[in-house]
């Protein structure tokens, strides 16, 4: 897979008022997420759907955001402060190659950054690892970036890994899939 990461510049045209009303946090995980959860959101950015399943697993839940770069991290800080789930927020930096998290979670969500990581293997595998059993792992990748045969590859490998492949749902402009730990 591909090295090249968004740089962190790009969240502002990533995440803006357009963008949420063509991918609808809400719309989108609202199906797998429920208040009280554990939630991840790998390769968060400036946390356009940390916020939203933030506001959906309450104050009796956790979303843990994840990402490489520390602006976007520090970004969706100041975003979550004002809208007011920032008690809700466990802020993470990752390494390339390492999430360095020991942690069980009911969901996780990585959209359009699969593609960005280094070993795609050693990825979906430390996800497998930090979530409980039953636990849903979102997959979507932008159609632009990853070609059909490339993401039938992925889902191959997150198959081989354990993982249950559930539903591929429809995203506008991505390929996606849903799966399951058994």
């Amino acid at each position: 897979m591909s090295q090249h990461v968004c740089p962190w510049w790009g969240g502002y045209f990533i995440d803006n008022p357009l963008r949420r009303l063509l991918h609808k946090p809400e719309k989108i995980v609202g199906p797998y997420v429920r208040p009280g959860m554990t939630v991840m959101d790998v390769g968060c950015g400036m946390g356009l759907f940390s916020i939203a399943m933030a506001k959906m697993v309450g104050s009796e839940g956790r979303v843990i955001a994840v990402d490489l770069q520390p602006k976007m991290l520090e970004a969706l800080s100041r975003r979550a402060e004002k809208a007011g789930v920032s008690d809700w927020i466990q802020l993470h930096r990752c390494e390339a190659d390492n999430l360095g998290l020991a942690v069980s979670a009911d969901f996780a969500l990585a959209f359009a950054m699969v593609h960005e990581v280094p070993d795609t293997r050693r990825f979906l595998g430390q996800v497998h690892g930090c979530l409980k059993p039953g636990g849903k792992l979102f997959v979507a990748e932008p159609r632009l970036h990853v070609r059909a045969a490339r993401f039938e590859a992925m889902v191959r490998l997150a198959e081989d890994l354990g993982f249950r492949l559930l539903e591929q749902p429809r995203v506008r402009w991505s390929r996606a899939a849903v799966f399951a730990k058994p």
